[in-house]
C-alpha cells in the first residue's frame, strides 16, 4: 500500500529502515505553531488570488485552528507514519474539513514550506535570547552599582596584575551581552526574508502574491530567488554562530566562577540555589550550574559545526541532507537558553567577600605600574627607565618578602634617590583604582555612571517593547 500523500507513482509501502530514517515527525513537531500560522497565511493569499475559494479559505482556517488548539492541549495524535509536521497537520486537516483540505497545498511544497516554518522558527528563538540576554545584563548591571568601589584583583595569564573593581569586572559581561544582542539582531535582519511560494525550487506557475504572504508573517520581502529561497539554511548557521559566541562568553563567566569559589581563592560564594553537595564528602559545596554552562558551550559550538558540516557539499537546491538542519540548533538554542538563565541567576545569587578581594587585590606587586606613572608623571622619567626601577624596586620588596606599600622610603629611595614620601600615596589599591580615570577605565566614579547608564538603557528597552 503506497503512501497516500504521494499520490500514484509509488504502490509500495517503503521498507520499515527506509521509514525509521526518513521520519522526522520526533523533530519538526516543535515547528506546529509556525507551521499553522504559514499554512493560514498562504490559505488566506490563495483565496484573495482567487485560487481557491474563500469558503474552503475559510474552514482551512478554521481546521487549522481546530488543530493548534489539539496540539496545545496535547490532543493531537503524531503519526511517525506520515513522516513529518507537515503531513500530520494536512491528513489531521483532512479528516476535519475534508477534500478542502488537499487545496491546501496548492503553489507550495514541503521544501518552501519547511523552510518557512524553520525562519519563523528560528525568528522566534532569537527574539527569546534577546529578551534573556537583556535580564542578564540587567542582573550584571544592578550588581555593578552595588559594587561600583569594591576592589578585587584583575587578572592576566591568571596571575594578579592591577586591582580593579568588581563592579568593573561585572560590567566587562554586560559590554559582551550587547555585542551579543547585536550578532542576534544582525542575523534576524537577514533571514526575515519569506521563501513561501518559492514551491519545490522554481517557483509556482499560479497567480501567487508572495509579497502578501510575507507580509502576513512579519517578513520584511518575499526572497528574491526561489532556489536561494529553499536551499539555504544559512539563516540557521548564522544564528548558530552568534549563539556560539554568545556561549563562550556564558563559559568564560561560568569558569571565573568556578574559580572564585573554590576555597584556594575564595573571592564569592554561591548559596544552595546554585551549588550542589557530594555523595560522600558531606563539606562539599560544588559549583555545579556554572560547571554545567561551561559544558553546554560544547552542544552550541557543536551543533555549528554539525551543520556547516552537513551543508559544506549540497549542490542547489533542496536535499533530504537537510533534514538534519533541525535538531541541533534546536538543542543549542535550549542549551543557550538555560545557560544565559542560569548564569543570570548566579550574578544575583553571588556574595563577594569584599575583605578577600581588597587583600588579593593587594598581592603580587598589583600597584607596581601606579609607581611607574607616578614616576613618569612626577619625575618626568622616559616609561621605560621608570619600568625598570620599579621593577628594582618590586625586586627589593620580594628580597625582603613584603608587600610594595610596605617598603619604606629609605629602600626605595636606595634605588631612585628622587622619589619622595608622595610615591607611597599612589601604591594602596584603593588609590590604584580612584585613578584609572580614563573612559572606559575602572575607577569608581566610572563605574557607577557605567552601571546607571545600562541599567537606563535598558529600562528605555523594556518600556519600548
Amino acid at each position: 500500500m503506497s503512501n497516500k500523500m504521494w499520490g500514484g507513482r509509488f504502490t509500495e509501502r517503503p521498507d520499515a529502515i527506509m521509514e525509521e530514517i526518513n521520519v522526522s515527525i520526533d523533530v519538526d513537531r516543535h515547528l506546529y505553531a509556525q507551521d499553522i500560522a504559514a499554512s493560514k497565511a498562504h490559505a488566506a493569499m490563495l483565496a484573495a488570488q482567487g485560487i481557491i475559494t474563500a469558503s474552503d479559505a475559510k474552514n482551512i482556517g478554521k481546521g487549522l485552528d481546530t488543530i493548534l488548539s489539539e496540539i496545545g492541549e496535547g490532543a493531537f495524535d503524531f503519526k511517525r507514519a506520515l513522516e513529518d509536521i507537515h503531513m500530520n497537520v494536512e491528513s489531521r486537516l483532512s479528516e476535519l474539513i475534508g477534500p478542502a483540505a488537499g487545496r491546501l497545498h496548492t503553489a507550495r511544497s514541503r521544501n518552501d514550506q519547511v523552510a518557512t516554518d524553520f525562519r519563523l522558527y528560528v525568528r522566534d528563538t532569537i527574539d527569546q535570547t534577546d529578551a534573556a540576554l537583556a535580564a542578564f545584563q540587567h542582573a550584571l548591571a544592578a550588581r555593578a552599582l552595588e559594587h561600583a568601589a569594591t576592589v578585587m584583583p584583575g587578572f592576566t595569564h591568571l596571575q594578579t596584575a592591577q586591582p580593579v573593581t568588581f563592579g568593573h569586572h561585572l560590567l566587562a559581561y554586560v559590554e559582551m551581552a550587547a555585542r551579543d544582542r547585536g550578532r542576534f539582531a544582525d542575523a534576524r535582519k537577514r533571514l526575515n526574508e519569506s521563501p513561501l511560494g518559492a514551491a519545490a525550487l522554481a517557483g509556482t506557475s499560479f497567480p501567487i502574491d508572495r509579497a502578501a504572504t510575507a507580509k502576513a508573517l512579519g517578513f520584511d520581502r518575499p526572497m528574491a530567488n526561489s532556489l536561494d529561497a529553499v536551499s539555504d539554511r544559512d539563516f540557521v548557521l548564522e544564528t548558530l554562530s552568534a549563539a556560539s559566541i554568545a556561549a563562550v562568553h556564558m563559559s568564560r563567566f561560568a569558569e571565573e566562577i568556578v574559580i572564585w569559589t573554590s576555597p584556594l581563592v575564595g573571592l564569592v560564594r554561591l548559596s544552595d540555589k546554585f551549588t550542589t553537595g557530594s555523595s560522600i564528602m558531606p563539606q562539599k559545596r560544588n559549583p555545579d550550574a556554572a560547571e554545567l554552562v561551561r559544558a553546554k558551550t560544547g552542544r552550541v559550538i557543536g551543533a555549528l559545526n554539525g551543520l556547516l558540516i552537513v551543508m559544506k557539499g549540497l549542490p542547489l537546491a533542496y536535499q533530504k541532507d537537510m533534514q538534519e538542519d533541525k535538531q541541533g540548533a534546536m538543542e543549542a538554542f535550549s542549551a543557550l537558553s538555560l545557560a544565559i538563565r542560569a548564569m543570570t541567576g548566579m550574578v544575583l545569587d553571588l556574595v563577594p567577600d569584599e575583605a578577600r578581594m581588597k587583600a588579593a587585590a593587594g598581592e603580587g606587586y598589583a600597584t607596581a605600574t601606579d609607581l611607574a606613572d607616578w614616576l613618569v608623571r612626577t619625575l618626568k622619567m622616559p616609561f621605560r627607565d621608570a619600568h625598570h626601577v620599579t621593577g628594582r624596586i618590586v625586586a627589593l620588596a620580594s628580597k625582603q618578602d613584603v608587600a610594595l606599600h610596605e617598603l619604606t622610603l629609605k629602600a626605595m629611595q636606595e634605588v631612585e634617590p628622587r622619589i619622595t614620601g608622595d610615591a607611597l600615596r599612589v601604591l594602596s589599591v584603593e588609590a590604584s583604582v580612584k585613578s584609572r580615570t580614563s573612559y572606559g577605565g575602572t575607577a569608581p566614579k566610572n563605574v557607577f555612571s557605567q552601571a546607571k547608564a545600562w541599567l537606563k538603557r535598558l529600562e528605555k528597552e523594556r518600556k519600548l517593547g
